[in-house]
């Protein structure tokens, strides 16, 4: 079972609750820098993931949907490890700068986001390329 988070179906599965769940609890718990300065989530973040979460599970649980996108789950997961790979780094360039510092939508502190970045999309690098058999069900 915990094999199948290391797949492209297993990380959009997976890593679909985990945004979502995080988007949702960003908008009530997280989203102050007074609360939580060593971690906070804007709205524009929270919207995000909240977005990116939603549509992760719906292209594998959505019938018409999931067979549509099966077969491009791989090239799904590779796009979305290079976004927030993207994300990661240009968090650290704009690290320090006034709010909101990435695109006038959201904020990215450092080191906290950047490194959910990094988490994120070394986990869904390492789905997409994981060495072993792919069922064609999970690229």
């Amino acid at each position: 079972m915990m094999s199948s988070i290391f797949t492209p179906k297993g990380f959009l599965t997976y890593g679909g609750v985990v945004l979502l769940l995080l988007g949702i609890i960003g908008l009530f718990a997280l989203n102050s820098a007074t609360a939580t300065p060593a971690f906070w989530l804007d709205n524009g973040e929270n919207y995000a993931h909240i977005g990116l979460g939603v549509i992760a599970l719906a292209i594998v649980f959505v019938p018409g949907l999931n067979t549509m996108f099966a077969p491009y789950y791989r090239w799904i997961v590779i796009l979305l490890g290079i976004v927030a790979l993207f994300f990661a780094v240009y968090g650290v360039i704009v690290a320090g700068n006034t709010a909101p510092n990435t695109f006038g939508l959201a904020n990215l502190e450092f080191p906290a986001d950047d490194l959910l970045h990094l988490v994120v999309g070394a986990w869904a690098l390492y789905a997409a390329w994981k060495p072993g058999g792919m069922s064609m069900a999970s690229r």
